[in-house]
């Protein structure tokens, strides 16, 4: 792959260990040289996260193992570089490509990406920097230099209207490469390190240099779904290289709502005040944990005013009128040393205020292989010309108020409102018979009539074949000569159209052209449904009959087994009682409902000796 080292940065003498950003030490410090002006690459985040709202690509084909990156499609031969790839800008600009909801590129796409052509084309220019600065840079500052103009020129496309003054739009980190290293490997630093003066001058080698040895301190701040966490950390390390942590406090308030998610105060200005125990609860928790904050920053105000940096994390606007903006407030939202944290973070924690410092005072390394720019030479598949669409046809004045007739008459025939139906028809001077628009999109049910009978509606076949004059037309068939009648799907509806057949007569329509049969009274109807009736009954008497015959087998039975003494007939009159087997009873109830069961049995036992008592007395 183009993006995998061929050393492991990891076994280079000056690299086993961390590189503090003030605390360099030779001769790494002074070897140090920056990439470019414009070559700060974004490395990867500390802990890179997956975007759940992105287009997934088609991965059917490809098989994830520990050493493997679906995204790219690369799989390495050790975990080592598994790792060293995701730290790659070939895997970098894939991860940025997916936030986009934009489809990852394969190796030869990337190196094709970097070409000279793509880097003027962005730009804008043609200008060399090499040639008017007269500074020999090798392959890896040209591919680097080139993959910044890309990265540049996608967030200027991206994030336009959203950028505020000082350095907005450019990447978080600065890269420099360094002669005790080697040439594919390239250390990083925050950019959020440098003063905005510092980032005026664009000189961030002498400001790096300046900044060995500081004895200063930052001040680090989160505050968020009712979690707060600000710590003083001094720059200069202990002895053993831990951070010195000068002051540090966290404060926790119950002011987000569970499950619903959301601060009580955001709403409440969205949706009014709740008036429940649990919302004032929230908000007598959002005045406390503000009054408690704002306190601790007062007290900090030595800490804070004599901060070299003030990284501050608060989203939402609660949180930000917790920290900024009020009378006194220690801290203030115009401040040149305010920044944020150029990386996700996650709960406000004192723990998480560690990792983030250590985050930002620490180099990163990134490394490229040189052997990428010779196919960077290759020229650029030009992109297919995608067919632009057709315009959409432009309607007359009668189609439109058709399409709009269709639309309401559709909705009223699907709600089966029969009497705005018919009083839509009258007052729009209908008939029945009218078509749908547009008649590709109503190739199945042309007409109202097509409509009602597919949708299983006899009322409105009824009144649409009875009420309108005009009446609607039976035998008008649709794109596939299919009549209304045979799209009728039970028997109610097609009883609908013999019965008009009948009450109309045979010369209101064609009804053997609209494949109805032979014309049906509603005598006739109630004597059918009648019959049908009676057969259903007869029909539930001779089970019954079957299974009483059955039951009283079962009974004689098990008094043979028992011997007819009396109260031995306990399982046989059960099943009489019941009509169903003990077994299938108590399969699958629970516990008390066995014990309901049971005495229920034994009641009606009881009650059946008791009959039988009173019998032979």
């Amino acid at each position: 792959m183009a993006s995998t080292p061929s050393t492991q940065p990891e076994q280079h003498p000056l690299l086993r260990r961390p590189l503090y950003v003030y605390d360099l030490r030779e001769p790494l410090l002074s070897t140090l040289t920056p990439r470019d002006a414009d070559s700060t690459a974004p490395a990867p985040s500390p802990e890179p996260t997956a975007d759940p709202a992105a287009t997934p690509r088609d991965t059917t084909s490809e098989v994830s193992t520990a050493t493997s990156c679906a995204l790219c499609d690369y799989t390495g031969a050790t975990v080592a570089d598994q790792r060293a790839h995701a730290k790659s800008d070939f895997h970098q600009f894939n991860v940025k490509r997916r936030t986009r909801n934009e489809p990852a590129v394969r190796e030869r796409e990337w190196e094709a990406l970097l070409d000279q052509d793509l880097a003027e084309s962005i730009s804008g220019s043609d200008t060399d920097s090499d040639a008017s600065s007269g500074r020999e840079t090798d392959d890896v500052t040209t591919l680097l230099r080139r993959k910044a103009v890309i990265t540049a020129a996608e967030e200027d496309d991206g994030d336009k209207g959203q950028r505020t003054g000082g350095g907005a739009g450019k990447a978080p980190l600065v890269w420099f490469a360094s002669s005790e290293l080697p040439a594919e490997i390239s250390l990083g630093v925050y950019r959020g390190l440098f003063s905005k003066a510092e980032q005026a001058t664009g000189d961030y080698l002498s400001a790096l240099r300046q900044k060995q040895g500081t004895t200063g301190h930052v001040f680090l701040c989160m505050i968020g779904g009712g979690h707060f966490a600000a710590a003083v950390v001094a720059l200069a390390r202990r002895p053993g290289g831990d951070a010195h942590v000068l002051a540090s406090k966290t404060f926790h308030r119950y002011t987000t709502r569970r499950k619903q998610g959301g601060a009580q105060a955001a709403s409440d200005a969205a949706k009014g005040a709740a008036h429940s125990a649990g919302s004032s609860l929230r908000r007598q928790n959002e005045a406390a944990l503000t009054a408690e904050v704002r306190a601790l920053l007062a007290s900090w105000a030595g800490h804070i005013d004599t901060a070299d940096l003030l990284f501050v994390r608060a989203t939402g606007n609660s949180n930000r009128r917790t920290l900024f903006g009020y009378d006194g407030a220690v801290l203030r939202a115009n401040d040149p040393r305010v920044r944020s944290f150029p990386f996700t973070t996650r709960r406000a924690t004192n723990s998480e205020l560690l990792r983030a410092f250590n985050e930002l005072t620490r180099a990163k390394v990134s490394a490229l292989l040189p052997e990428a720019l010779p196919a960077a030479a290759a020229p650029k598949a030009p992109k297919p010309v995608r067919a632009a669409s057709p315009p959409p046809p432009v309607l007359s004045p009668e189609d439109e108020a058709a399409a709009l007739h269709t639309t309401q008459l559709t909705a009223l025939i699907r709600r089966s409102k029969i009497p705005a139906l018919l009083s839509y028809l009258s007052s729009n001077n209908l008939p029945a018979t009218f078509s749908f628009f547009p008649p590709a999109a109503h190739h199945h049910a042309p007409t109202p009539l097509h409509l009602a009978a597919s949708l299983n509606s006899p009322a409105l076949v009824t009144a649409l074949l009875t009420k309108p004059s005009p009446p609607a037309d039976p035998a008008a068939a649709n794109a596939d000569a299919k009549t209304p009648f045979d799209l009728a799907g039970d028997r109610a509806t097609r009883d609908a159209f013999r019965l008009a057949r009948a009450s109309l007569g045979e010369a209101a329509a064609d009804w053997t052209a609209a494949h109805v049969p032979a014309p049906l009274t509603r005598a006739e109807v109630v004597a059918r449904e009648a019959e049908a009736k009676k057969a259903a009954d007869d029909e539930e008497k001779a089970r019954r009959e079957k299974e009483l015959a059955r039951l009283a087998e079962e009974r004689a039975k098990s008094r043979k087994v028992m011997g007819g003494r009396p109260g031995t007939t306990l399982g046989g009159m059960e099943r009489v009682l019941t009509g169903v087997d003990a077994e299938g009873q108590v399969r699958g109830l629970t516990a008390e409902g066995r014990v309901k069961l049971e005495r229920e049995r034994r009641a009606r036992a009881a009650e059946e000796r008791m009959k039988r008592f009173a019998g032979g007395k």
